[in-house]
């Protein structure tokens, strides 16, 4: 057993050199499962990934995959900055990122997710951005344009929505869905009745239809991007 100690302490040592991945180690049915979480973005000095305020200020500032957002959310009728906002709140732009349910990369897509929009290396930035992004417009038409209960079937599932007709009474969904809207209106977004988070407190969200009857969000002051009919 001496050796196999050895080993593991040999291996975290590896991982955890300078310049490498952040590594924590889980325990899963019983047995030690190493996780390499990737080091995502810098923060500034004394902020927190959890702080409201720093959501709704970085959300702003340009990222490595500003450019995949974009092509993914205009492939789907999105608005991009509602996809960053998934990103941020999900992995903090981290690639490596996985989650001790299983779900990885930038957008955090579980497996059985990731297989059903066609992404095949989930650690790969475009295939994970297109596969989230595809996921987050299958919402919004399932919900009808519902900001808040997409993102909350995002978190929680599409049945725990539809079970509870709104945001399910679980403190991480809800707690996800105030940040995601703190991110996308770059305000702090304060909640509300049980099964929502009240009316918006930040930009007004417009949902417009583009030609093929997606749901179009956006909070731009501009018109939303419609897709041209052919023809």
């Amino acid at each position: 057993m001496r050796w196999k100690t050895l080993v593991a302490l040999g291996i975290l040592s590896l991982l955890a050199a300078p310049g490498s991945a952040k590594v924590r180690i889980v325990v899963q049915n019983g047995k030690k499962v190493i996780f390499n979480d990737g080091v995502g973005e810098k923060r500034p000095a004394g902020a927190r990934r959890t702080n409201d305020q720093w959501l709704a200020s970085r959300i702003s500032r340009p990222s490595a995959y500003d450019n995949l957002i974009t092509n993914a959310a205009e492939n789907h009728s999105l608005d991009p900055r509602l996809v960053k906002s998934v990103m941020l709140v999900e992995s903090g732009f981290n690639a490596s990122a996985v989650s001790n349910k299983g779900a990885r990369g930038l957008m955090q897509l579980m497996p059985a997710t990731a297989q059903r929009h066609g992404v095949k290396n989930v650690h790969d930035p475009a295939q994970n951005i297109a596969g989230g992004t595809k996921y987050l417009s299958h919402l919004l038409e399932l919900f009808d344009g519902n900001l808040e209960k997409s993102l909350a079937a995002y978190n929680a599932g599409e049945g725990a929505v539809a079970r509870y007709g709104g945001i399910p009474p679980y403190d991480e969904t809800r707690d996800y869905v105030r940040k995601a809207l703190t991110a996308y209106y770059g305000a702090p977004y304060r909640g509300g009745a049980a099964g929502s988070l009240g009316g918006g407190f930040g930009k007004p969200v417009r949902v417009e239809r583009d030609a093929k009857n997606r749901p179009v969000l956006t909070t731009s002051k501009r018109p939303a991007p419609v897709l041209r009919r052919s023809g």
